[in-house]
């Protein structure tokens, strides 16, 4: 084989190799794009239902927002009402299905690309928003009760309606169960998604780190 001939096959060789790297250098790029731009959805998500979450559970109603609260058949004044006080937090939280829903179909995309144990900020919002939900429904019935056998049962019926209204509705800072708790959600979240914004932890940014 002739030098000449050589220098061409190497040359062959060479072609192909920058061409699968810059095939594969190109994938990568794509991979982390989409993971970017998965956690600059999702960390905007999480803001929007924090101050959503925070809506839902603000004390002050009005009454157009029971106005379509229908009276069932065997229901007290005592009970209807009650329910449609408690009703409030479906209300508000209907009127953004479509922003919980979206969080809810992103947490499959989120647990593929970065890992199980990073969505644990989703289940953990799910759990308030169920406490939230719960509270309304036990409230809906605490709240319509008023006859007691005995002061034990009225105290424990106060407690009762104690512990459910400071889920229901927000209340001081120093004081809430659930402000807190989505605090910490966030601080998690924003954790993780920085990290994928800016590329900490990849190849590419060990490369390029600052040392000074």
């Amino acid at each position: 084989m002739s030098i000449l001939e050589a220098l061409k096959e190497v040359s062959i060789l060479i072609g192909i190799w920058v061409a699968i790297y810059g095939i594969d250098s190109w994938r990568r790029e794509y991979i982390e794009k989409r993971k970017i731009e998965l956690a600059e959805e999702v960390l905007a998500l999480f803001y929007e239902v924090k101050d959503v979450i925070r809506y839902i559970r603000h004390p002050v109603s009005l009454s157009k927002e029971t106005e379509d609260i229908e009276r069932g058949p065997n229901e007290t004044d005592a009970q209807y009402q009650a329910r449609k006080n408690a009703s409030v937090v479906f209300k508000r939280y209907n009127e953004h299905i479509q922003l919980f829903s979206r969080l809810r179909s992103l947490r499959y995309r989120f647990m593929a690309q970065v890992g199980k144990e990073k969505a644990q900020p989703f289940d953990d919002l799910k759990k308030i928003l169920n406490e939230i939900m719960t509270s309304a429904r036990m409230l809906a019935r605490l709240w319509a009760r008023d006859s007691f056998r005995t002061e034990a049962q009225w105290k424990e019926h106060q407690s009762q309606i104690d512990k459910y209204e400071s889920i229901f509705w927000e209340g001081l800072e120093e004081q809430d169960p659930i402000n807190p708790r989505l605090e910490a959600i966030i601080l998690e979240i924003e954790k993780t998604c920085r990290e994928m914004i800016s590329g900490q932890g990849t190849l590419y940014a060990l490369l390029n780190r600052k040392i000074f």
